[in-house]
């Protein structure tokens, strides 16, 4: 009896001998973190700053960083990630930021948000694009997340938000700029618009494009629609176009869809004037799009890397990135510091609620002006809406000057 009472001994010893191994093998160490700390990176980020809670304010931000508008959400992500960066070296006020995909679709963009509001964010850099942004900042009025989107653009996005802020000029903005531009350097050509009518960024700078092209006297020949789901064959708009004789084709669209109406104009032999607005920026990074087909073009844009001022970014954003940054990454760049200014001017500090801080930044924001790559003197009326102009610019050699 003795002699079997060892031998189970024995047995329960290697069997907890074992236990234990499996338990070290599997990462339960001492090292690994606590279950439940609020301080880890939650799960598929990579950006995120080793903060613990109450040391850094957490900026979420919420973007396409997968699907066709991809150039767009990483550019801003990368953008943000360097005024971070600079900011955290700073001493002083820290930042944990940590940055979502949305692909550009609404649904997604608030699952995204949603994420990061179970983060714990209290400021939010975003939506990049303009339906997500719309879709998301219902979701953050009723939160009370203050939110600066950097290129959402479409006044839908601030109307009757007190909390959510434009970096980037607004629809009508751009619209009336481009028929301003094309009145007065393009006078006497005759224009045609193809727009997407499915997208409330594309339709917002059409409604208010061909507002202006009639009160400046502005001869348009011809109006072409899209959809999202017929975005890949622009045969029919370019050649009713070119019937008309459009000397000048506005393109009030994105980067994707503008890179098949290049490629198709070129193999009809079609060569107007190009003329496009800040959703172009991004064309020359298109893989698989020869940038000769882009030699002309011209757009609206707030920001351009051959601009002095910007060397220290553009450098910046070279050795981190191996590209010249577009505006988008402008944009999150100035937003992050627009976020620090106003936390700086209100006192805020770490521990305090999201909807506190929203409170403070919002009350700032009716104050503050800031000096930014894609501005000078950028101040906020009470829509949400920045007071900046943008500027046009030819694309030539493969790079953005002035013309």
């Amino acid at each position: 009896m003795k002699k079997f009472t060892k031998i189970i001994a024995l047995v329960l010893c290697f069997a907890l001998i074992a236990a234990f191994a499996a338990c070290a093998k599997d990462g339960g160490s001492e090292t690994a973190a606590p279950a439940g700390d609020e301080t880890a990176a939650p799960a598929g980020d990579e950006t995120a700053a080793p903060a613990a809670d109450g040391e850094a304010f957490k900026i979420g931000l919420v973007g396409p960083l997968t699907g066709p508008a991809a150039i767009y959400g990483n550019a801003a992500k990368n953008g943000a990630q360097i005024a971070v960066d600079e900011i955290n070296a700073k001493g002083g006020i820290q930042f944990a930021y940590q940055a979502q995909d949305d692909e550009h679709d609404a649904e997604k963009s608030v699952n995204a948000y949603n994420t990061l509001v179970d983060w714990g964010m209290q400021a939010l850099v975003g939506p990049i694009t303009t339906t997500p942004a719309v879709a998301v900042s219902a979701e953050a009025a009723n939160d009370r997340i203050f939110c600066l989107t950097p290129s959402a653009s479409s006044t839908d996005v601030i109307d009757g938000k007190d909390n959510m802020f434009q970096v980037c000029f607004t629809d009508p903005n751009q619209g009336t700029a481009s028929a301003d531009y094309i009145a007065e350097n393009l006078a006497g050509k005759s224009v045609a618009v193809i727009y997407r009518n499915d997208d409330a960024y594309s339709q917002g700078i059409r409604d208010t494009f061909v507002k202006e092209a009639e009160a400046k006297g502005i001869d348009v020949v011809y109006e072409g629609t899209f959809t999202d789901a017929t975005s890949t064959d622009f045969s029919v708009q370019l050649t009713e176009a070119q019937s008309k004789n459009a000397e000048v084709v506005f393109l009030p669209i994105y980067y994707t869809p503008a890179s098949v109406i290049l490629k198709q104009a070129a193999d009809m032999d079609y060569a107007p004037t190009f003329f496009g607005v800040d959703g172009m920026d991004g064309i020359l990074t298109v893989e698989g799009f020869d940038t000769s087909l882009a030699e002309g073009v011209m757009l609206l844009t707030p920001f351009s890397a051959d601009d002095p001022n910007a060397k220290d970014f553009v450098d910046a954003y070279q050795a981190a990135y191996g590209e010249v940054p577009n505006q988008f990454a402008a944009d999150a760049y100035d937003a992050v510091y627009i976020i620090y200014q106003a936390l700086q001017n209100a006192g805020c500090t770490p521990d305090m609620a999201a909807a506190d801080i929203c409170e403070a930044l919002v009350a700032q924001m009716a104050t503050i002006t800031v000096d930014g790559l894609t501005g000078q003197g950028m101040t906020w009326d009470e829509s949400g809406a920045v007071s900046k102009a943008p500027m046009a610019v030819v694309i030539k050699d493969g790079a953005y000057v002035t013309p």
